[in-house]
């Protein structure tokens, strides 16, 4: 798989990453998880040295592997779908930074398991994202993920395993001398798009391309935010728009995986916000089910762009993480259907009570799902005063670099 340079490479741009995210520096002892999966732990070795070479607490979890999860879905019970492990509060109450590495053995394990029984032990999982979001917005916490290379995501993806390999590498830069250097590079020139973007005085926007025919209202009080260490690798700039006001067609061309599932070519109408017509050539009845997750579930927690001049990615990678960040040859926009994101607040996230929230139009669910396209687009922005303008076409935004 990698070599021990790579991996190296692969830990400093995490670390480089889970600085970046937090915002603020890390102190001794602060408590670090990595979650990993089992084919992940040559990555984590590394990560664990270079944490304890910091002199902060590596705390190290394994996710169950797809037979004992596919075996815990079968046979448990509501009470134990919604069971709270003892200490898990506490310990997401006390952590510092979370590193996750995604590794799957398996994506299509659970595809026989009731949606509704994975619905129920996310949503008892959701006080656990709740702790992790007060202490983000508190500057206390911060977050980043990556992929590790498996023979599932590379089947998955049409390619071999060595393919796989090598557009991870080529997505993160780990075949370049000091990696974490271009991504400071990326991160200070997708810093002026931002500006550009928050110093617009933006009303609405309308997303058109051949099967999207979008209108989306960011809102009161929200920014543009993105490139900000949390994944790896990530080049898309996003807000999370006011989710009351969401009208007209959206259209994945992307497959998507989740939670076992494949869905394929998935098509949304929007009125007053509310997902109200689904349609999908794989998978509908899936997308049907987590739209009634919970009632934030079928309203819109995010809009996002990714510019094709960042990134390298021209695959499909089977992986959100990847397939969200598309270069190609139009880049790609893609929304999520559920959870909005608190630190697109323009303001002091520490403010952002649930009334606020509500106020302001923030969506709140157990469910963040990520629906790509990859279709050619251009999204034109009105301006408070009626001006409109085009910020985005041809695969990259239009403010020179």
């Amino acid at each position: 798989m990698f070599s021990q340079e790579q991996l190296q490479k692969y830990a400093n741009i995490l670390i480089w990453g889970l600085k970046k995210a937090r915002g603020v520096s890390y102190k001794p002892n602060d408590v670090i998880l990595i979650k990993t999966e089992i084919e992940s732990l040559p990555l984590a070795n590394v990560l664990v040295k270079e944490i304890l070479k910091m002199h902060l607490q590596p705390v190290l979890k394994i996710n169950w592997p797809p037979e004992i999860e596919k075996t815990f879905f079968s046979y448990a019970q509501k009470e134990q779908l919604e069971f709270k492990i003892p200490g898990e509060a506490e310990l997401y109450s006390k952590l510092n930074g979370l590193i996750s590495l995604l590794a799957p053995s398996s994506l299509t394990h659970l595809q026989d398991i009731e949606p509704e029984k994975i619905a129920t032990f996310t949503l008892g999982k959701k006080y656990l994202r709740d702790i992790l979001e007060q202490r983000e917005n508190e500057q206390q916490f911060g977050w980043t993920l990556c992929i590790y290379p498996t023979q599932e995501l590379a089947s998955k993806a049409g390619l071999s395993l060595e393919e796989y390999k090598n557009e991870v590498s080529k997505a993160v830069f780990l075949n370049e001398k000091n990696p974490t250097k271009t991504w400071e590079h990326i991160y200070q020139q997708c810093q002026k798009i931002k500006h550009w973007l928050n110093s617009l005085d933006i009303q609405s926007l309308h997303i058109k391309s051949q099967n999207i025919d979008l209108h989306i209202t960011p809102g009161e009080k929200r920014k543009w935010i993105g490139i900000s260490g949390h994944n790896i690798p990530s080049f898309e700039i996003f807000l999370s728009p006011d989710y009351r006001y969401t009208t007209g067609v959206y259209f994945a061309d992307q497959p998507s995986y989740r939670s076992g599932n494949l869905v394929r070519d998935v098509w949304i109408q929007f009125e007053q916000g509310k997902a109200v017509k689904v349609k999908a050539s794989q998978g509908e009845d899936f997308v049907q089910k987590q739209l009634v997750l919970d009632k934030g579930a079928s309203y819109l927690g995010e809009f996002s762009l990714t510019d094709k001049r960042f990134s390298n990615i021209s695959k499909f990678m089977a992986n959100t993480l990847f397939d969200e960040n598309y270069g190609g040859k139009y880049g790609n926009c893609h929304v999520a259907l559920g959870a909005s994101y608190a630190d697109t607040y323009a303001g002091d996230p520490k403010e952002l009570t649930p009334e606020l929230k509500e106020k302001l139009g923030f969506n709140t669910s157990a469910l963040h799902w990520d629906l790509v396209n990859t279709e050619d687009k251009i999204v034109t922005a009105t301006l408070k005063n009626k001006k409109q303008i085009v910020i985005y076409k041809n695969g990259q935004f239009t403010l020179d670099l």
